[in-house]
């Protein structure tokens, strides 16, 4: 699988895995199907895996590092985030977490991007995956806590990179402008944008973008589904976006979308992939699985083909802008 390597030296292969879904993201997962869908990534060349404390309360930082274990640890990186703290919260145990994760409410996850909350956020994530370091840290969230996370929070990844505790440091969020703003006054190595960067948000690509390429920042695509609505060959009627339902416009464009698709031999999942890796600035898509069908499937759509006369024709007809910089994805018929 092809990669690509930060400028100080973690390396992402063009899929990674994301796993919210091994912390039961919406509905319970198996631990068998977890670990199935980290090793059918592995198996099918995946090697960047991102996960978060936030997921599932700890589950899926833990089911990610069991199913790594017996891997050599030089061959994968493994990205976590900081911000939300998990405290112990026994009193509320008996219920399930409010957060979307069926899982019990055994913790609560308190915002934090001081010094303190970050260091003892990492200290807890490498207990839970079983590992002495991680590759890579992101701020996550921080839409509501820009004046600590753009302060504290980024000098505190800064000063661990700098000591070697992890090798890039980054930010993730579900906006670009904000994201924009963290690589614009701060020395990040990478950003990863959820759902701004797909064939139904271009967002990212008002000013995230081209600002990260001029930084050399890396980008890394997530939500290129934008939660649903991308992810079948033909829309269903309740499909969601962005965690809501899908309003009629938006079902109709992804229509369109998937029109064009079929006319050139693609299916809409397989365009949704490949999209965000087209702009030169993007290091990386992840998508999650929850079950090693769901990881095969993911390969097998970064895989296929896709002709440049598709995106030609989705430009043509407006349902997609010029992606400035675009080269020919490695494979991609003329």
């Amino acid at each position: 699988m092809r990669s690509r390597t930060l400028a100080r030296g973690p390396v992402l292969t063009a899929l990674g895995l994301g796993a919210a879904q091994l912390g039961n993201l919406a509905r319970k997962t198996s631990d068998t199907d977890a670990r199935g869908a980290v090793d059918a990534a592995w198996d099918s060349g995946v090697r960047y895996f991102d996960t978060a404390p936030h997921y599932g309360l700890g589950l899926s930082e833990r089911r990610l590092g069991a199913a790594l274990a017996r891997r050599p640890r030089a061959e994968y990186t493994v990205s976590t985030k900081v911000g939300r703290l998990l405290v112990p919260s026994p009193e509320t145990a008996h219920r399930l977490d409010d957060g979307g994760f069926a899982v019990p409410a055994a913790f609560r996850r308190d915002w934090d991007f001081s010094r303190d909350g970050i260091l003892r956020s990492l200290e807890g994530s490498l207990t839970r995956l079983g590992l002495d370091h991680v590759d890579i840290v992101y701020l996550h969230d921080p839409d509501e806590h820009w004046q600590q996370a753009s302060t504290t929070g980024v000098d505190t990844l800064v000063g661990l990179r700098d000591q070697g505790v992890v090798k890039a440091v980054g930010v993730g969020m579900n906006q670009a402008a904000m994201l924009a703003e963290f690589v614009r006054r701060s020395d990040v190595d990478l950003v990863m944008v959820a759902g701004r960067h797909t064939l139904l948000d271009q967002s990212a690509q008002d000013e995230l973008l081209p600002l990260a390429r001029e930084r050399g920042v890396g980008v890394v695509a997530a939500a290129v589904y934008n939660s649903g609505l991308l992810a079948a060959d033909r829309p269903p009627g309740d499909a969601t976006y962005d965690y809501q339902p899908a309003s009629r416009e938006l079902i109709a464009r992804a229509d369109a979308l998937a029109d064009v698709c079929e006319r050139h031999g693609v299916t809409l999942p397989e365009a949704a992939i490949a999209y965000p890796l087209r702009h030169p600035a993007v290091v990386s898509v992840v998508l999650g699985a929850r079950d090693a069908g769901q990881s095969r499937t993911n390969a097998a759509r970064l895989a296929a083909g896709v002709p440049n006369a598709l995106w030609t024709e989705l430009a043509d007809l407006g349902l997609l802008p010029e992606v400035p910089g675009a080269p020919s994805t490695p494979g991609e018929p003329s």
